[in-house]
């Protein structure tokens, strides 16, 4: 990523954190939804950056999230932070040793089989999710339970470093927005507004790491077979 883009990024999550501040000392937001925001931010930009901090940083989000969202009536929202905890710490031990002879991961790109039953279970996922919402009275009970199934399919694929999991998180921050401002979740809306610039960011740094370790791992498989 440039650094001037980076700077950029910093200088939008100060810049929210004291809109989060402000908006939770005027009452126009809990003190709940700020930590949310502030700490969603956090999370996302240190993804980008592929930061294993993120997933602290992430359990701490998910946990004020699930509050905000369930007394929102958002009930598959507030399960999917549950969901997330245990994807968190799961995807934090892949990070670390998920890779060969359990070495760090690395950035890949999804299979056409793994998109494949991922695409299925989004399907699935959305119209159980519809109906079960729509019995208990949920809000907003389709796209509720759509974002909720993208989300957890790009969460995987997040935990697996795949490049694709970013443009899952794209998706599913256009549909978010004026969702929360439907919910009247100004703030939340404003913190996925910030989530959708961050995950076009994530998906070109994520791009460019992956190209680069592909031409180098290309040049290693030259260089061995000169030598055999």
């Amino acid at each position: 990523m440039k650094l001037n883009e980076s700077n950029t990024t910093l200088l939008l999550i100060a810049a929210v954190g004291l809109l989060a501040t402000a908006m939770a000392i005027s009452g126009l937001a809990s003190r709940l939804e700020s930590a949310s925001f502030i700490t969603g931010a956090l999370c996302v930009w240190l993804t980008v950056k592929q930061n294993i901090w993120n997933f602290p940083i992430g359990l701490i989000n998910v946990s004020t999230f699930c509050v905000v969202f369930y007394q929102s009536q958002l009930y598959a929202d507030a399960g999917l932070q549950v969901v997330y905890f245990g994807l968190g710490l799961i995807g934090w031990y892949l990070w670390l040793h998920g890779g060969a002879n359990r070495t760090a991961l690395k950035v890949s790109r999804a299979t056409a089989w793994e998109l494949s039953l991922i695409c299925v279970f989004i399907a699935a996922s959305t119209l159980g999710l519809w109906k079960a919402l729509a019995q208990v009275g949920g809000s907003a009970s389709f796209w509720d339970a759509l974002t909720t199934s993208i989300s957890l399919a790009s969460q995987w694929l997040l935990n697996r470093k795949r490049l694709e999991s970013w443009i899952g998180w794209i998706i599913v921050d256009i549909i978010y927005v004026p969702l929360y401002i439907y919910k009247d979740l100004y703030l939340t809306a404003i913190l996925y507004g910030l989530f959708l610039l961050m995950a076009v960011m994530g998906l070109r740094a994520w791009r460019a790491t992956w190209r680069q370790d592909s031409e180098i791992n290309g040049a290693e498989v030259l260089v061995e077979g000169a030598i055999l």
